[in-house]
């Protein structure tokens, strides 16, 4: 049913409404007309819930219940390809994904499930956010024909006796870790586009890794002697209730932990490594930040005689300049987590250290989106052959 309204407005520009269109005439301007207008809502743009698109690529989310399982949630809500028909979360079993959390009430998704009760007939490929150390069993039983990309670190160890070492158990499944493709999208491109299984790389490796591993191939830098500190998001810490992560021991302050054993430390070297063909060894310091998102790795560097920190800033320039998602900032201007933010980019820069032959280089990313769950996107992008940007043309949220 159709409403009429009076409206009163003061046309200074002299622009009246006629029929449609838009008529001018001076014999109004700085008078006040009062207009009457019938307003019909449309059905167009009525939202109905129950009215759900249908989407070429159907989605399960395993372990949706997390940070990273709503992040990928948020990510496709504006991804025209991909559509979710199944998450799990065992704990949150029954649930909708809005009762546990608010800010997605508003999408149309399944109820979560327990994993064991998931039914895959009705999915083509599965982003699973599940905790280290229960992913490789669940994936091992997954059918064949899905394509994967997994967020925990099961897969991006390619010793599976190095993740024994620093997971502190066996691999559940080294068959299937030798179809492993570890994806750091700009990095390994083509290999992931025809993976069945990708690892999707850590937050701190991929802010180290993308800045360092161009350096390397071109041997501008020396492959000792490498310092890495790192400062991240609470957010990386998980949704877990745990006491090291309560405000009153996160707040108005920062520390390290994970001193010289943090398990990201692998992963680190063994990309750099196959980056320089021979091993590298590096010291690395994480530190948490009393900030929900954000991650920033300043990392130290030598470079070998005759090397400059222009010659480093033109390499990044190369060999990032048709990327969309991984930014070199003009010379001189610093990195910021907060222009990062909500979004699959990452900013960095390299500056001249005050020691002779030393250079600083800087990268900032969000860790859960770059550092987990835009990236994952991103891969899945390539897997199904669509264009990387799809579902990730968010803006950083700045202020």
């Amino acid at each position: 049913m159709s409403s009429s309204i009076f409206s009163a407005a003061r046309l200074d520009s002299g622009c009246f409404w006629k029929e449609g269109k838009i008529a001018k005439s001076d014999m109004w301007s700085n008078k006040r007309l009062l207009v009457r207008a019938s307003i019909a809502p449309s059905p167009q743009i009525a939202w109905k819930k129950s009215e759900k698109l249908q989407k070429d690529v159907r989605v399960a989310v395993l372990g949706a219940s997390g940070y990273t399982g709503s992040e990928i949630v948020r990510l496709l809500a504006n991804h025209p390809h991909f559509g979710i028909t199944l998450m799990t979360a065992d704990r949150k079993a029954g649930q909708s994904l809005g009762s546990v959390f608010p800010h997605l009430i508003t999408q149309d998704l399944p109820d979560m499930v327990a994993v064991k009760d998931a039914d895959f007939s009705e999915v083509d490929a599965v982003f699973c956010c599940l905790p280290h150390g229960t992913t490789q069993e669940i994936i091992k039983g997954l059918p064949k024909n899905l394509k994967i990309v997994d967020l925990s670190a099961d897969f991006r160890l390619r010793d599976i006796l190095e993740y024994e070492e620093w997971y502190g158990q066996p691999h559940q499944a080294p068959e299937l870790q030798k179809e492993a493709v570890y994806g750091l999208t700009e990095i390994s491109r083509e290999d992931i586009r025809h993976a069945h299984l990708v690892a999707n790389p850590g937050c701190y490796p991929t802010s180290i890794q993308l800045p360092l591993v161009p350096l390397i191939r071109a041997n501008l830098i020396q492959l000792k002697n490498i310092i890495i500190d790192s400062k991240s998001g609470v957010s990386g810490a998980g949704r877990g209730a745990k006491e090291a992560n309560l405000y009153t021991e996160i707040a108005e302050g920062i520390h390290s932990y994970g001193i010289t054993k943090h398990r990201h430390v692998p992963e680190i070297e063994q990309g750099l490594s196959e980056a320089a063909r021979s091993k590298i060894t590096v010291s690395f310091t994480p530190h948490l930040m009393p900030m929900s998102r954000g991650m920033q790795s300043t990392i130290y560097v030598e470079m070998p005689s005759g090397v400059t920190v222009d010659d480093l800033y033109e390499q990044l320039k190369v060999a990032y300049q048709d990327e969309e998602f991984v930014v070199l900032l003009g010379k001189g201007n610093v990195p910021h987590t907060r222009h990062v933010r909500g979004s699959n980019y990452c900013l960095m820069n390299v500056f001249p250290d005050r020691i002779p032959g030393r250079a600083i280089l800087i990268s900032v990313i969000d860790n859960l989106v770059k550092g987990a769950s835009g990236q994952a996107v991103q891969n899945l992008n390539v897997m199904m052959g669509l264009p990387e940007n799809m579902g990730l043309k968010y803006l950083p949220l700045f202020p």
